[in-house]
Order: structure tokens, then sequence, then C-alpha cells
């Protein structure tokens, strides 16, 4: 069981798979906060300093992509861990990726987990202890 030392902060316009993730990151040992958009999940991102961000793509005011292109831009933010957790395809968010590595001079990372929706909570739980652990993706 993870330490409750460790934060994470839970980025979902979905109230329901919100309280979902928030359910499933505390029954497994974490302490949570949660966002509902990409504007609220960097604000709560400065003030928290959250282990681990658990992060949707496609949400109303500032989107996930948004969200992560900042977050990875901010010296001081850009080494916490990110999980997209997103009804949007892998392949499609590698796309975005690429394209805005494309059209900006920065270089953003890959996150370090990809999970698309429906959410299992056991893989959920499986992925943070593997980013907390130090494994690299398969």
């Amino acid at each position: 069981m993870a330490a409750l030392t460790r934060k994470v902060l839970i980025v979902e316009d979905d109230m329901h798979l919100r309280f979902f993730l928030h359910t499933v990151f505390e029954s497994g040992g974490y302490a949570t906060i949660t966002a509902k958009n990409g504007r609220e999940g960097m604000d709560r991102a400065r003030q928290e300093r959250p282990d681990l961000i658990s992060l949707d793509l496609m949400m109303p005011r500032q989107g996930g992509v948004n969200m992560y292109r900042e977050l990875k831009s901010d010296p001081e933010l850009q080494s916490i861990p990110v999980i997209i957790l997103s009804g949007v395809e892998a392949r499609a968010f590698d796309h975005a990726l690429r394209m805005l590595n494309v059209s900006r001079s920065e270089e953003l990372p890959e996150p370090e987990s990809y999970l698309e929706k429906p959410p299992n909570a056991d893989l959920v739980l499986q992925e943070a202890e593997r980013i907390f652990s130090g494994i690299e993706k398969p």
C-alpha cells in the first residue's frame, strides 16, 4: 500500500469519473486532490505539488493537452509524473504531441503512462506503483 504522504492530483471534468478515481487512489493509500479542468489543475499543481497527476485530455476551459504542455514547460513542475487517462486513443495523443513538437521549439516528453477510458481500477493503481517504483514503461 502506498504511503499517504504521496499525493495524486486528479484532473477530470466528469464528476462521476473524478469520484471513481478519487476512490481508487484513496483505496490504494494515496492522498488525492481533484480539479475539473486544466486551468484548475495547473493552479492545484502549483499550490499542492502532487507526486503524480492523473490527467484527462478532453475538458472544457483549458484542456489536458494544453495543461500537459504548460506542466512540462514549467521548471518547477515538469518532473511530476503524469498518467494520461483519456477517451482519446493513445495513437491520437502521440500524433498531437508530435504536432505540438513540430510547431513549437520545445520538445515535450511522453507521459509516464497512457491509459484509455474506461479505466480499470487495478490497472490505474498498477501504473501508479510502477511509476513510483521507477520501473520503465513496458
